[in-house]
């Protein structure tokens, strides 16, 4: 396969499976500089499958981190009307979103104040948009592009055919039939949701190296998979690649400590050895190799930002994990083990979550936040645990392998 049709492949694989564009639809992009190639490949598909408007959002870290250096404090966080506005038309009109991912420097703001890097975001507009995603208004998904930046994190050298060959083994672009390979694989991930579901452990233990932790779960809570349905009716995969299982915790009772076993890209710095240590749900303790500001700043945003909210399963037989390959970006990453998030709560793995009121909803054990960020937990030395009503510790992921039946 030459570069050309890969990158075809890729972006019919964004449009017409992942984000599942429909005829007539409006259609938002965001991305980096280096990005391009597949920002117009994928716009080019999305007219031909009969896009209304594809309208493409650059960011720009070198602007950024101009703007964390320099900027009046309190303008960090504001939102450009335009773009809340740009939010508010996809919602009104039911369209997509495609984020693309894959940091060309992800520690180019390693070296500036946290506190400021950190609240350098569109507040109201980001939690506009996850508000969207949450209530399944939107078709939205995010993909990441093979560059040299980013090559160069990953193998020290900008190799980014070798990226290529890993993001698609990831991606099961090399499956003969990719659309039949991501049928039967989001199945599997189908089947292992509702063996979870009924199961309805109580909480979920993590036992490995720096780690004991435990994790409760909500009455009522649901496993979801990446495969997701809009209000209308219209189904999507919202990470491609999706190797996890997950629902939301209950913000409440959240024990333990906790050792990170892959390095995170956060915001411009790469946190690096995070260990956090929980109680009554909250996070009271981070520590790090480096990036630990960047960390401690994020969970500092909001009321919810240092609760968990989401906790999800993947096991070794993950085809990101079988790449061998840290991608040092959290779309891959969290495919690869099993993770948590702190930050905002995910309503559909509530049973009628999306109907509750918010009062509602906080006393089920729901988190509300404007950011979301995952970490990876699990890995071959991790055994996961799921805690039955009476107590008793059911082994779901021993050895790195899926052990529940």
């Amino acid at each position: 396969m030459g570069p050309a049709e890969r990158l075809d492949r890729y972006a019919r694989l964004a449009v017409e499976v992942a984000v599942n564009l429909q005829p007539g639809q409006f259609l938002r992009v965001s991305a980096d500089p280096e990005h391009l190639p597949l920002v117009r490949a994928i716009g080019r598909v999305a007219y031909e499958r009969g896009a209304r408007y594809v309208e493409v959002l650059y960011r720009d870290d070198h602007l950024k981190r101009a703007r964390v250096e320099h900027a009046p404090d309190d303008s960090l966080d504001w939102s450009p009307p335009w773009t809340v506005a740009l939010i508010d038309h996809m919602v009104e009109t039911r369209g997509a979103t495609i984020s693309i991912t894959g940091d060309a420097e992800p520690e180019l703001l390693a070296d500036l104040d946290q506190r400021r890097a950190q609240r350098a975001r569109p507040r109201a507009a980001v939690e506009k948009l996850l508000d969207a995603e949450n209530r399944r208004l939107i078709q939205w998904t995010i993909v990441g592009y093979p560059n040299e930046g980013w090559a160069r994190t990953v193998f020290g050298e900008p190799d980014v055919e070798r990226l290529w060959d890993a993001v698609a083994t990831a991606a099961r672009l090399d499956e003969p039939d990719p659309v039949q390979a991501w049928r039967e694989h989001i199945e599997r991930l189908r089947q292992r949701a509702a063996t979870l579901d009924e199961r309805a452990f109580s909480s979920l233990r993590f036992v490995g190296p720096g780690t004991d932790l435990r994790v409760g779960l909500p009455e009522g809570h649901h496993w979801l998979t990446g495969a997701e349905e809009t209000v209308d009716g219209i189904p999507h995969i919202v990470n491609v690649p999706t190797e996890e299982v997950f629902t939301t915790p209950d913000r409440r009772l959240t024990e333990g400590t906790v050792r990170s076993t892959f390095p995170l890209s956060l915001g411009g710095t790469i946190v690096r050895g995070l260990e956090v240590r929980f109680e009554a749900g909250k996070a009271v303790e981070v520590r790090a190799e480096s990036g630990a500001d960047a960390v401690r700043e994020e969970m500092a945003t909001d009321g919810g930002s240092s609760f968990l909210g989401e906790v999800a399963l993947v096991d070794g037989d993950s085809r990101v994990r079988k790449t061998g390959v840290v991608f040092y970006d959290t779309l891959f990453d969290e495919n690869a083990a099993c993770h948590i998030a702190w930050g905002q709560g995910i309503k559909g793995a509530l049973a009628g979550g999306e109907e509750l009121s918010d009062d509602e909803l906080a006393a089920r054990g729901y988190n509300d936040s404007v950011v979301h960020t995952d970490f990876m937990i699990g890995g071959p030395e991790v055994t996961v645990f799921g805690v039955e009503r009476g107590g008793a510790e059911v082994p779901v992921i021993d050895d790195d392998a899926w052990v529940l039946s």
